[in-house]
């Protein structure tokens, strides 16, 4: 679980928890990254590791301590934990590592907790280094008296939001608790989830608290990570300096692994109050990390569920028409793991048919087994994504981190790919045998209210935790109270912050440009050889902008078809093709653009490139395949239903563009427009918009211009030209009082808060410097009001963001948040409050924080490849300088104070603009009537 996001990609959380054994039939390859590492006395293990692309480093800080270490009936502390080191420390005072990484123009202190370890983590300009080291040494050694009874209660209301944002208020939110409870025996450290439960969040007390840091947050559990740009011998003195005086704490012993073994098959079944489709989900005991039989279970669920050509695929999608998608995953930790399969089914279908296909499936699996074609494509996929997983300094410290706990040598990261490309056809069927087959699981049905039938037979019903929704019942608590504490002893004086080192030069990207004539297709490129790596963009506008309103979503099907085989290649050929070249290839609509992106090993770009141009130049037009894409269609909108917040960004999107407004509208269409929707109306599109005149061509990574140039050439040369008009919009209107809409979801645990109204375009003169206006608002995470007011001195929310969001078209000004339920009146109050003041309040100290961040911060910039393709979006679609971020920071340094207030009185009235929350009507619609912006008005009576 994370402070502010899910951070760590499926990859990082699974797919790298499983590579560490080793194989003596691993290949050699010649990837390596070069580190070094040593320990201090005190224990902390210490790991470098140098990369001098942009003048930025990594530091994270890793204490192997997850929810595996807490005790029953005190579950969740190790997550409750992350939140509290982010708080405070004696030496830096109130807003800790927040505060410093606004001015210091980090990338935003951030941190995650698993089952087996927590950490800290962020990128910041490499000016900056003696401050983290000095800042992360203070988290590990002189925090614990800063936190009070008041800083406790707080955030446990913060956690609890966390909990019903991301479990209790969304649909399947409680499937991996059910799972979890009934895989794992009594007693076992992987029976509760990382999160925790709320009672027991409700009942930690601030010795608890004392007593875990103690225990689990000393030197000898910790490891420190740094990468990037910098001096090893310098950083080493700071290192010694700050961390090497913290007292080492008692030795810990390793937990000893706990595989399980299941006696029986469990079947279980819930009533979801959120879900609008059956989702069946089962888990078998498999292996922990760095088992060897990790590497062949992660093929077996890739060549069993992903694409075009698996067997679940095929069986259960294809011909027997149950669900959209089949998910299959290995999920492993420290001590025990489990390979998991989830099907989410169409409306109204039986989970005793999905279950019947999946155990056919398999068993012609038996039969059949892998093939070495299918073995070589998904291995060269994995190898691209190992090496997108380190293309950031960040990626490669954290990767360095984990295989240090986990595995005991950080030089696992250069093995990882041998081992990856070690596995054998055979490997893949042994495990199979041994994990899967015949053998006892656990299976969830999870369904919509009232329909306990579609649960597979003979399941039994789940006990789930749920909350009631009791106004006024959560705890106070005043963070103004004055604590004082007896501060740890040091050597010198840690409450000096260190200077900052020379600074940074930010090191804006070389572009190169082509203009292929007389087809008009541009080419931007930027040259990067960090890892052997390509990802490129054709973005062909259009998109929504050229529907026809009474078929909305036939950009998004002909996204859809594109990739599902060609006039020469079936679907299944077409996927097969891609994958053996370690490339990957999608297309999607948007609002303005039909965009087709694609990644691959650069030694097989020009081999990528002739399948993107058999899919730009010679769609397949198959009847059968359009039929299962709408199917998909219609089954995304019904999920839709059940989800809170997609409720209230699609209910938002409709006041703020108006009704009769092209972009009023979902990409996906609506029940209606998609049964209308026929495959002549995609060709009609194709054959009109989809053409190379109004398209541009963007490329990142280890490729030279020419190459680049002679691969585009050859897709357009046959590709034909035409004139594509596009329609004037109307300009969507401010309204001029407020209104309020509520869209009813009956037992909510959260009320979702979206209000804005239409602003900007992203080309306006005023666009940046109202982005900058907007950083102390609710930009700048944990340096805005937003955050500090609703989640810090408040705990109503978990998190909150405030943005300006154009292109050359106006787009809107949104305030977005999910409060607690009962406390929706007094959110979305002092919400409007904080609006209302801000031109007031606005000074010089915010003036200066936001100037630090937003110049220092211009380090991080382009340092991944899809920060690149980024900036190359930017120079392309709004005819910006290649330099455009030097403009940016002049805009900066030159604004003032003045005319942040004048920004902010024109852009920010709470008077004018559209409230939407989606929430429970029954408890909160009544009490928004005294709240002063009219009466609310029902979405859906």
């Amino acid at each position: 679980m994370n402070k502010k996001h899910h951070f760590l990609a499926f990859f990082l959380l699974v797919f790298c928890g499983n590579i560490f054994a080793q194989d003596s039939k691993a290949p050699a390859t010649n990837f390596n990254v070069e580190f070094e590492s040593y320990t201090l006395d005190n224990g902390l293990k210490v790991i470098f590791h140098i990369d001098r692309s942009d003048p930025v480093v990594a530091v994270a800080l890793t204490s192997h301590v997850g929810s595996a270490r807490e005790k029953e009936g005190r579950t969740g502390f190790a997550h409750l934990f992350e939140h509290l080191l982010f708080l405070e420390s004696e030496n830096l005072g109130k807003g800790g590592l927040d505060k410093l990484s606004a001015r210091i123009g980090g990338s935003g202190a951030n941190g995650s907790t698993s089952r087996d370890r927590t950490n800290y983590f962020q990128t910041v300009p490499n000016d900056a280094l003696e401050k983290m080291i000095w800042a992360e040494a203070d988290k590990l050694g002189y925090f614990i008296n800063t936190v009070t009874e008041p800083v406790l209660a707080k955030e446990k209301q913060v956690v609890k939001n966390e909990k019903r944002q991301g479990v209790d208020n969304r649909p399947y939110g409680h499937t991996m608790a059910v799972i979890d409870h009934h895989l794992y025996p009594e007693g076992h450290p992987y029976q509760w989830q990382v999160i925790g439960s709320l009672e027991d969040l409700q009942n930690a007390t601030l010795q608890d608290v004392k007593d875990f840091y103690n225990q689990w947050y000393v030197p000898n559990n910790v490891t420190l990570t740094i990468a990037g740009d910098f001096d090893t011998a310098q950083a080493r003195e700071w290192v010694e300096k700050y961390f090497g005086e913290i007292e080492k704490g008692e030795e810990i012993a390793p937990l000893e692994k706990q595989p399980v073994v299941l006696q029986k098959t469990k079947k279980l079944y819930y009533e979801d109050n959120f879900a609008r489709l059956p989702e069946l989900t089962m888990a078998w005991p498999a292996v922990y990390s760095y088992h060897p039989d990790s590497y062949a279970l992660e093929v077996l669920a890739e060549y069993l569920s992903q694409g075009q050509n698996a067997p679940f695929y095929q069986s259960l999608v294809d011909e027997k028409q149950l669900t959209s998608t089949v998910r299959m995953f290995n999920y492993t930790s420290e001590l025990a793991g489990q390979f998991m399969l989830q099907v989410r089914a169409y409306d109204d279908k039986d989970l005793d048919a999905v279950h019947t296909a999946i155990e056919e499936t398999f068993r012609k699996f038996e039969k059949e087994g892998i093939s070495e074609k299918d073995l070589k494509r998904i291995k060269a996929g994995q190898e691209t994504s190992f090496y997108n997983s380190l293309s950031s300094v960040l990626g490669k410290g954290f990767q360095l981190a984990q295989y240090e706990i986990f595995a005991n040598d950080p030089g696992f990261i250069n093995t990882e790919v041998g081992k990856i490309l070690a596995v054998t056809s055979e490997d893949v069927m042994r495990v199979y045998e041994e994990y899967i087959k015949n053998k006892h699981y656990v299976a969830t049905s999870f369904v919509p209210k009232g329909q306990p039938e579609l649960s597979l037979e003979n399941s039994s019903e789940a006990k789930v935790e749920e909350e009631e929704i009791v106004m006024g019942a959560e705890e106070e608590f005043d963070l103004e109270e004055v604590v004082d504490y007896e501060r740890t002893p040091s050597s010198f004086d840690r409450t000096v912050e260190p200077a900052y080192g020379p600074s940074p030069v930010t090191n804006v990207p070389e572009i190169w440009k082509d203009s292929l004539s007389p087809a008009g297709l541009e080419i931007f490129g930027i040259t990067n050889s960090e890892v052997p790596v390509v990802q490129f963009q054709l973005e062909m506008k259009g998109g929504l902008l050229l529907e026809n309103p009474e078929k909305i979503g036939v950009s998004n099907l002909l996204a859809e078809m594109m990739t599902k085989g060609t006039a020469n290649r079936t679907p299944g050929e077409l996927e097969e093709a891609i994958q053996l070249l370690g490339a990957t290839i999608s297309v999607n609509a948007g609002d303005e653009s039909i965009v087709l992106r694609g990644s691959t090993l650069a030694r097989n770009y020009n081999e990528t490139m002739e399948l993107v141009k058999e899919i730009i130049l010679n769609p397949r037009w198959d009847e059968e395949e359009f039929n299962l894409s709408k199917q998909e269609v219609l089954s995304s909108l019904q999920q839709q239903e059940g989800s809170p917040n997609n409720i209230a960004s699609r209910e938002f999107r409709k006041v703020v563009y108006g009704e009769n407004h092209i972009l009023s509208n979902d990409i996906l269409g609506n029940k209606t427009s998609i049964e209308n929707i026929s495959l002549q109306d995609l060709k009609d599109y194709y054959y009109s918009y989809v053409v190379p005149n109004v398209s541009t061509y963007f490329i990142v990574g280890d490729i030279d211009r020419d190459e680049t140039a002679m691969a585009v050439l050859d897709l357009v040369q046959d590709w034909e030209t035409k004139e594509v008009q596009f329609p004037e919009l109307p300009t969507p209107q401010i309204p001029e009082k407020p209104k309020v809409y509520f869209y009813d979801v009956p037992g909510a645990k959260q009320s979702v808060l979206q209000l804005g109204y239409p602003a900007l375009a992203e080309t306006h003169h005023d666009f940046y410097p109202a982005t900058i206006m907007n950083y102390r608002l609710g930009g700048g995470g944990f340096a805005s009001q937003l955050t500090q007011e609703l989640r810090e001195g408040k705990g109503y929310t978990y998190g909150i963001r405030s943005s300006f969001n154009g292109s050359k078209l106006p787009g809107p000004f949104s305030i977005s948040t999910g409060v607690r339920t009962n406390v929706t009146f007094e959110a979305v109050s002092l919400i409007k409050e904080i609006l209302a003041k801000y031109p007031e309040n606005f000074n010089e100290e915010d003036l200066e924080v936001t100037k630090g961040f937003m110049i220092k911060s211009n380090a991080r910039e382009f340092e991944t490849l899809g920060s690149k393709l980024n900036m190359l979006r930017n120079v392309s679609n709004y005819d910006w300088a290649n330099d455009y971020v030097k403009q940016q920071e002049e805009t900066v340094q030159n604004i003032t104070v003045e005319q942040i207030k004048e920004l902010a009185e024109k852009y920010l009235n709470p008077n004018n603009m559209y409230y939407v929350i989606v929430g429970d009507a029954e408890t909160q619609l009544e009490r928004l009537k005294e709240i002063g912006l009219g009466d609310p008005v029902l979405l859906n009576e």
